[in-house]
């Protein structure tokens, strides 16, 4: 959980509300209010603030909620909302990612304003006034509670909230677990949050799991089993009706002005994209916007409009001062039936710009007609076309098209623009890449960009990677391989195609092969960090110490200077050369960049044990304690760390603490063979040989057909000694 101020505001931060009048009230007589009129209680009344509640489930496909028409699947609890309130037909986000799209909502700007561009490189800058701060320096209590890794604290959406709910538990790089909480996690914790809490308050709910990969929970696992997506859909449903429930049971529907919208949707295929992030089309840009305010009446708002809109929307509607940024326009006038003017809607697909080095995609909505910008541009009429069939653009109108576009990002662009590119850790790009989001740190962009370079041209070959990753998993490893090579004989820049293959290599035993294929991927492309982690990783499951060591002091790479996952692969390397000293300093660079990484926590402990042990340090080996501790903390799930500390107290003597310590081990990994022979072990030593011979007949179970013929005979004379 993490707790957010309003310190610090500079040159875009704006003042806060006076609080004159208030502090006007509380000085005035007793005698004085006494004899105020009716009308000014009756006029205090009316100016009660309405509470606030954000909801965006991420991924979400208008086409798949009853109200915008979907026969399947149902989703009743999101019905009854659109009928309490407005529902914006045409609604569009600004960007096809979660991070951007976030902060387009409660920053009220563009990308082309706050800077966020995708969810790896950048993070929300403390420089930007978001609708949490306005509405908090409004007199409003605040709370987050998200659903997923993309929006964790670190990446700056924290800032003007009470309580940002992030709750993920971190884990150890092999259990790469807790990247998401189901909707009715994240809907139970905002309840608790706001069950007796006073008006007014903001509340912001995110859902993820429409997002892939799609696997929502019985009974929609099996109704949706040909459907999965649409089961997530169902699933966040009924997840919602618990919290709406809620609403109606303490009469909060005639006190809230709700805001329902995903972030923006998913491809499903269409277009040849698979998900989102790549492309801009409607498939994954047009998302639901429903509006519920007390005192509008239902209805149905076709103009079109955008995520933007929605700060000076709930600014309007509160009545309070619209910050003189903004960049949208509010709804309120639509929602009550007037016109609203025409304004250019801008979007953006820029992950694959900046994760891959591929052109930049970026467009406009007006009057209808959309305009794509790219190598190969494209212009669509929406009224006629809203699934984008037909390209019609032509070579003569291009050129007003790009130059129209050119003026809308330069009148949306500060003169000063917010830095908002952040260096991003291995953690984050590994669970980001579990979520679908295979990225790597920002690599050196072009200039000029050819047809070559566009998505349109580039995409097919990423998903002929996924094709060929599925055959492998399908048993078909030869056509896997045969796949990937012939997309690198294609293109040499695909490094996907790299990394796919060397991951099949690696699983089959073909450790030299991946190594092979490693590194011509990072001849290709030199700027490819996930290639080079990945090269350094299969070196030491080689055991070639030395050689990640020297390639790490030749790369000289500007990404050790906050990347965690370098440190502990080089103090790796250190430690199993047995230069303990090198290790702990490599480990301790590593947590002074990430302190909650269970792994390196416990690659630290390991290196102060065996460093203590070799020089009868008794300072140094103590310090083992706490770190073995910590990374249980930050992981409880990890069994590594307990079987160290258990070898650490069996070292100081306590033997209860040391067989304490390798049960836990085994609860959490019940194949931890060494913890289970050690634990034997220590029964055996203690004159407990029932509870010996019990632990060793499990162990040779587990493991008697993976051991030497030596070894076997060790543990068959240990397993008669305990019969005796």
């Amino acid at each position: 959980m993490c707790f957010s101020s309003n310190k610090g505001k500079t040159r875009r931060k704006e003042k806060k509300t006076s609080r004159f009048r208030a502090e006007y009230y509380l000085i005035l007589p007793f005698f004085v209010m006494i004899f105020i009129s009716p009308s000014l209680y009756s006029l205090r009344k009316e100016e009660t603030k309405h509470n606030i509640l954000l909801i965006t489930i991420d991924t979400l496909r208008p086409d798949r909620l009853s109200c915008y028409g979907s026969q399947n699947p149902k989703t009743p609890h999101i019905d009854d909302l659109a009928e309490r309130g407005v529902l914006f037909s045409r609604a569009f986000a600004n960007t096809s990612t979660t991070l951007p799209s976030h902060a387009n909502i409660l920053s009220g700007t563009t990308p082309n304003y706050h800077g966020v561009h995708e969810n790896l490189n950048f993070i929300v800058s403390e420089e930007l006034l978001t609708l949490a701060e306005h509405l908090k320096n409004n007199g409003y209590a605040t709370g987050a509670f998200v659903g997923a890794y993309p929006l964790d604290s670190r990446f700056g959406l924290a800032q003007g909230f009470d309580v940002y709910d992030d709750k993920y538990s971190r884990s150890h790089s092999k259990n790469l677990a807790s990247l998401e909480r189901r909707a009715e996690a994240v809907i139970e914790s905002a309840l608790t949050w706001v069950v007796g809490r006073k008006s007014p308050w903001f509340l912001w709910i995110h859902c993820w799991d429409p997002h892939i990969p799609y696997e929502p929970p019985e009974p929609f696992k099996t109704q949706y089993k040909e459907f999965p997506y649409d089961g997530e859909v169902a699933y966040v449903d009924l997840a919602l009706g618990k919290l709406f429930e809620h609403m109606k049971e303490n009469d909060l529907f005639d006190s809230t002005l709700i805001i329902f919208t995903g972030d923006h949707g998913e491809s499903l295929g269409q277009h040849g994209e698979k998900t989102h992030g790549y492309f801009a089309y409607n498939s994954s840009t047009w998302v639901p916007l429903i509006f519920v305010l007390p005192e509008i009446a239902p209805g149905h708002v076709e103009h079109y409009v955008s995520h933007i809109d929605i700060f000076p929307t709930v600014c309007d509607a509160l009545g309070i001062e619209k910050p003189s940024f903004l960049q949208g326009t509010s709804l309120l006038p639509a929602m009550k039936g007037k016109r609203l003017p025409e304004k250019p809607i801008y979007f953006e697909s820029l992950y694959p710009h900046y994760s891959r080095g591929w052109a930049p995609l970026r467009g406009f909505i007006l009057k209808k007609k959309k305009f794509i910008d790219s190598p190969i541009p494209e212009l669509y009429d929406l009224d006629r076309d809203f699934d984008e069939f037909a390209n019609l653009v032509e070579r003569k109108n291009v050129a007003k098209l790009k130059s129209q576009l050119n003026k809308i990002i330069n009148d949306m662009t500060p003169s000063e623009k917010v830095d908002a590119a952040q260096p991003v850790d291995r953690k984050t790009r590994e669970r980001l890449a579990s979520l679908g989001y295979v990225s790597s740190v920002q690599v050196l962009q072009k200039k000029n960009f050819g047809i070559q370079d566009d998505i349109k041209t580039l995409l097919p070959f990423i998903n002929r990677t996924d094709d060929a990753w599925e055959l492998y998993k399908d048993g078909k490893q030869d056509a896997g391989i045969k796949l990937l090579k012939g997309i690198l004989e294609e293109r040499k820049d695909i490094d996907m195609a790299y990394k796919n293959l060397a991951a099949i290599y690696q699983e089959t035993g073909n450790t030299e092969g991946a190594l092979a294929i490693l590194e011509q991927g990072l001849n290709a492309l030199p700027t490819s960090y996930e290639i080079f982690i990945e090269y350094m990783k299969g070196l030491i499951s080689v055991e070639q110490y030395d050689k990640v060591i020297s390639t790490f002091e030749k790369m000289s790479i500007r990404e050790a200077e906050y990347d965690p996952e370098i440190w502990n692969n080089l103090g790796t390397a250190y430690a199993n050369k047995g230069s303990f000293d090198e290790a702990i300093k490599a480990f301790e660079m590593g947590l002074s960049l990430d302190d909650k990484h269970p792994e390196l926590y416990n690659n630290l402990a390991n290196a102060c044990y065996s460093y203590g042990f070799k020089t009868k340090d008794p300072f140094l080996f103590s310090r083992c304690f706490e770190y073995y501790k910590k990374a249980i903390e930050l992981d409880p799930g990890y069994s590594v760390p307990y079987f160290g500390l258990g070898h650490a107290y069996k070292q100081q003597g306590n033997l209860g603490g040391a067989i304490y310590c390798w049960e836990r081990a085994l609860e959490a990994d019940p194949d931890f063979g060494q913890a289970r022979f050690d634990l034997a072990m220590a029964h055996l030593n203690s004159g407990n040989k029932v509870k010996a011979f019990e632990m060793l007949s499990e162990y040779k179970k587990r493991h008697y057909h993976l051991m030497s013929p030596a070894e076997r005979e060790r543990l068959d004379a240990l397993m008669e000694k305990c019969q005796k």
